[in-house]
């Protein structure tokens, strides 16, 4: 597990769009509904373990959560479940509206 930084990822996703890596949000309905960033799939952390097999293995993926430590948490599971290409969104979502997108609430 490697950590990203907002800036990174906002190069990435600015980039070539077959190098996009996936994004999984795992925060609560009701946060990915007062933000979240375009293109990421919400899948809350409790129903990971659920839906782990429709997961694509062989993508990369940046796991966000809030600040950082949900998608942590996240991400351990995903390992032992056998996923290697995985990033850690470091300051989350708040860390991304505060440094790339100002119009983004924060909470």
């Amino acid at each position: 597990m490697l950590q990203m930084t907002v800036h990174d990822l906002h190069e990435k996703l600015s980039g070539n769009p077959t190098e996009r890596p996936h994004l999984l949000d795992v925060r609560e309905p009701w946060e990915w509904q007062l933000a979240r960033i375009e293109g990421s799939q919400h899948l809350p952390m409790g129903e990971i373990p659920r839906e782990v097999d429709n997961l694509e293995r062989a993508q990369p993926m940046v796991v966000i959560c809030h600040h950082g430590v949900r998608s942590l948490q996240v991400i351990a599971f995903l390992q032992r479940a056998g996923f290697d290409k995985l990033h850690n969104l470091q300051g989350g979502i708040d860390a991304w509206a505060r440094a790339i997108d100002p119009q983004m609430p924060v909470y």
